[in-house]
């Protein structure tokens, strides 16, 4: 299979502009020289014919033409200049008179020259001649004329001749000058069309080079904006530039979403795998008859089942994440978002009697939304509050509606509080602060018998929000507590 040859767009629109112009100096140089050689010919067939006409005017015949003694006169009609030698010049109008049958004939006493002989030869049939109302082109001794014929009154035909030689030489002058400035503006064109060409194109190359570069991993790069560029290039600029903004964008997303897939994997693999290892160590010892007394049995027996429950929240968190991920469409309905909040509230003093809980949200407050969820991300705010703070922190749970018709809940507590860099990280699933003793330090929502949450409390009431069209905000610095706003937007009338 032969390669696929390829020309470069600039070596196109050069070749292109060439042949275009030569196909019009080509087109312009015919008309030029056909409209000159019309314009000359016609002179010449203009003064031959006038001839013609004067004779056949005249009525005149041979043996009149030598009885005259004016014959001066009449070969100055005819061809002046010629002398009254018996071998004539070689001038630019030749005549001959010939009988019907084309034989030269003696005019006025004066034997026909070797040119007039030619002129009776190139004609063949001198009468036909006679009847054309036009002159013809005939070649004498190799050199072009324009003929023409009058029959006089006895039979005899004069012909008359005109050399076209200098118009022949002219017309090709004018050839050779077309030519010559043809040639001369199709070089300009080319020099041009290659540097206007380079010029309006460099935006391309700029673009080959932005690809280039992007292929070999820099993301970052951009095509650079020009002074001189055109309209259409520009716009080809911006869309390139926006849909490269848009690759990089899903790029760095994808791979923020990889490493936060890696890291959940890892997290979770490791949430696992703590309890699975308490579970068979648990029933290792009692494979080896380790556990003798009923006591330490009831007590493994006990600490298996605390282990299987935390592994059992644990999925049933990583399904309700995967559930929200899919973003489902959830059954909205009004919900009084006041009875959910007194409700958690009375659940928290139940577990902490000691603990302080305020709260304002009294009367009727009604969202669309799906309750189920709604109660999850109360219960899941405070829970974390009652894990992660101490008791004699006190707990503020607040209702309000905008003048926009937004609703926002906001639960705040008087805890330690977190570092800023740990709340940037507080919605990111498994994430818990280290070496902290409170302050909703943790996104954790549900704890084993050590208070330890399984890290996936805040990710859920995030979800939530979001799947109901809202978002959550926190607030919070060490030793001042942490407060947590949910805005859900105002009910669809």
């Amino acid at each position: 299979m032969r390669p696929h040859r390829t020309h470069s767009l600039r070596t196109r629109l050069t070749l292109v502009n060439v042949l275009l112009l030569a196909l019009g100096i080509t087109v312009a140089t015919a008309v030029s020289l056909f409209g000159l050689r019309h314009y000359l010919l016609g002179a010449i067939d203009s003064e031959l014919t006038g001839s013609r006409e004067g004779l056949q005017r005249s009525g005149i015949t041979m043996k009149q033409i030598e009885s005259l003694s004016a014959l001066a006169a009449v070969r100055d009609i005819l061809a002046p200049g010629e002398s009254g030698a018996s071998t004539l010049p070689k001038p630019d109008t030749v005549f001959v008179c010939v009988d019907a049958s084309g034989r030269p004939l003696f005019f006025a006493g004066i034997m026909p020259s070797e040119r007039q002989r030619a002129l009776a030869v190139a004609v063949e049939d001198p009468v036909a001649a006679a009847r054309y109302d036009t002159a013809r082109d005939v070649d004498v001794d190799g050199e072009p004329y324009r003929t023409t014929a009058a029959q006089l009154a006895d039979g005899s035909v004069v012909l008359l001749a005109k050399s076209t030689k200098t118009v022949h030489q002219s017309l090709q002058r004018a050839l050779k000058l077309d030519l010559a400035f043809g040639t001369l503006l199709l070089v300009l064109l080319a020099v041009m069309t290659l540097m206007s060409a380079g010029r309006t194109l460099r935006p391309l190359e700029d673009m080959v080079e932005t690809a280039s570069a992007i292929a070999e991993g820099d993301l970052t790069r951009r095509i650079p904006g020009r002074h001189d560029t055109i309209a259409e290039t520009e716009q080809l600029r911006l869309a390139l530039n926006s849909m490269l903004q848009q690759v990089e964008s899903a790029y760095v997303t994808r791979e923020r979403s990889a490493a936060q897939l890696r890291r959940f994997v890892a997290d979770a693999s490791h949430e696992l795998r703590t309890p699975l290892a308490a579970i068979r160590g648990y029933l290792q010892l009692y494979a080896r008859g380790m556990l003798r007394e009923r006591a330490e049995r009831t007590r493994a027996l006990a600490r298996m089942n605390a282990e299987a429950d935390r592994m059992g929240r644990l999925v049933d968190e990583l399904l309700t994440l995967a559930r929200l991920d899919q973003r489902p469409e959830l059954r909205l309905r009004p919900v009084d978002l006041s009875r959910l909040i007194r409700d958690a509230a009375d659940d928290l003093r139940a577990q902490q009697p000691d603990r302080t809980v305020e709260v304002a949200a009294d009367g009727t407050m009604l969202v669309q939304g799906d309750e189920s969820g709604l109660r999850q991300v109360i219960g899941n705010l405070l829970t974390n509050i009652r894990v992660h703070t101490p008791v004699a922190a006190p707990v503020t749970v607040e209702l309000a509606r905008s003048e926009c018709g937004e609703v926002r809940l906001r639960v705040a507590d008087q805890g330690p509080g977190m570092e800023g860099a740990d709340a940037d990280r507080i919605f990111d699933r498994f994430f818990r602060v280290t070496g902290s003793t409170g302050g909703g330090s943790t996104s954790g929502s549900d704890t084993d018998g050590n208070g330890n949450g399984s890290g996936l409390g805040m990710s859920i009431v995030q979800a939530v929000v979001a799947s109901h069209g809202g978002e959550v905000t926190v607030e919070t610095a060490p030793g001042a507590g942490l407060a947590v706003t949910v805005t859900l937007p105002c009910p669809s009338p």
